[in-house]
């Protein structure tokens, strides 16, 4: 597909996720290898990529998740003003993503991005938390549109981060010195076709010279 429609259709995809389809680690290892072709800080390239698919492991890790999606799911959250396209949006996506926390365990393969560092300690700058994340949300984002392209589809998810330290703990990852920056789920999709979402107006949210 052409670059527009590969931008423009990456959605998070939940409902129409196949989980009873296997992804080939070929396929995934293609898709990682456009992944570090993304910009990184000082050109470090301290990107790690674990893969998820074993059944028990994914069982503990969807067992996390649903810990840290029931108090996020029943907290106040946004708040939208009538005709805001985002509070139109809010019921299919709140149902979505309790369909896909209830079967997260079953997601064909979990792909968490890792960047070498930490930034959680105290005294650390907005300058190395922007330059940390910097070096793997553009890597992490590029897995994601070379999922697209090979007919798979994605959704980004960070609510397992709540229990970061006993992810790092399940997968060997060494917590001191390695941060998780998401948990991609992965697969083919069940059919039908993706479209651009309908987004807030440009208008009040691009500033030319001021604010």
């Amino acid at each position: 597909m052409d670059a527009q429609t590969c931008l423009t259709t990456t959605r998070s995809v939940r409902k129409r996720l196949d989980f009873d389809r296997p992804v080939p680690r070929e396929l995934i290892l293609e898709c990682i290898e456009v992944a570090v072709q993304a910009p990184t800080g000082s050109n470090r390239q301290g990107w790690h990529f674990v893969i998820v698919t074993d059944p028990e492991k994914k069982k503990v890790i969807g067992d996390l998740y649903r810990q840290s999606w029931g108090p996020y799911a029943s907290s106040r959250g946004p708040r939208y003003a009538e005709g805001d396209v985002r509070l139109e949006q809010m019921p299919r996506i709140v149902s979505s993503s309790q369909y896909l926390a209830d079967r997260f365990h079953e997601v064909p393969a979990m792909v968490i991005p890792c960047i070498h560092g930490r930034v959680d300690a105290s005294g650390v700058t907005n300058l190395e938390i922007a330059g940390l994340y910097g070096s793997i949300l553009p890597a992490a984002w590029s897995f994601m549109l070379a999922a697209r392209d090979r007919g798979l589809v994605t959704a980004w998810t960070t609510l397992h981060l709540k229990y970061e330290r006993e992810t790092a703990e399940l997968l060997g990852i060494p917590y001191e010195r390695i941060t998780q920056a998401a948990l991609i789920t992965l697969g083919y999709h069940t059919g039908g076709e993706f479209k651009p979402a309908e987004r807030i107006p440009l208008e009040p949210i691009v500033h030319w010279n001021s604010w």
